[in-house]
């Protein structure tokens, strides 16, 4: 004798292949939501250093952030009020509550004093919650910026400076790092189309796990 499925049967069928294909969809989602195309191109290593109110800030207080790295100097009269204002840019476009920080290392630590830091940052209205002006040692600016970030800063010859204040030659590159403090890609940031190039990766970093 043939028997045939009741309706009930095939509707139970039905309903559980629909949970099934939605549960995979979900899955799929999530899966695109928490990771990034961007390719993991070195890790930040251990550091410690002061910021703008005179507190240490290290590796392990950026861990669990996305954050946005740059090289200055507050006497810079080349590229560094215009990079500066970029990240006011980025720190305006983005909300508090969002796990990001940005991060702005000196070239110049001798001169750059965590009160100059201080009094400089508030040019740009920097929210020091959020906005880290760094100093520290010579060797420590440099381990962090060439060193982890893959930053240039020389120190230029006396012979090669155009003015009192053209100490240096650096980097006008944005460093973008993950929650983890790994290295995800580098920006030019006074290109055209920075901006947008950079907002939308810090939001697939923090769409990341």
């Amino acid at each position: 004798m043939t028997s045939q499925s009741s309706p009930t049967v095939r509707t139970i069928a039905w309903g559980v292949l629909g949970v099934v294909l939605a549960s995979i969809a979900v899955l799929f989602v999530r899966s695109q939501y928490s990771r990034s195309s961007l390719p993991q191109i070195s890790q930040v290593q251990p550091f410690t250093l002061t910021n703008q109110l005179g507190k240490i800030v290290s590796d392990r207080d950026l861990m669990g952030r996305v954050w946005v790295a740059d090289i200055i100097f507050t006497r810079c009269a080349g590229p560094c009020p215009r990079m500066t204002e970029e990240m006011s840019k980025l720190q305006r476009a983005f909300s508090p509550s969002d796990p990001l920080l940005f991060v702005t290392l000196t070239t110049d630590p001798e001169y750059d004093t965590p009160a100059v830091l201080k009094t400089y940052s508030e040019k740009f209205v920097a929210d020091p919650a959020r906005w880290h002006f760094l100093t520290g040692t010579k060797p420590q600016i440099k381990d962090v910026a060439v060193g982890s970030l893959k930053l240039a800063a020389i120190e230029k010859e006396e012979a090669d400076r155009e003015n009192p204040n053209d100490l240096f030659i650096h980097s006008t590159i944005f460093i973008l790092v993950d929650k983890r403090g790994a290295v995800r890609r580098s920006y030019e940031s006074l290109e055209p189309g920075f901006q947008e190039k950079i907002r939308a990766d810090i939001q697939s970093l923090l769409r990341e796990r």
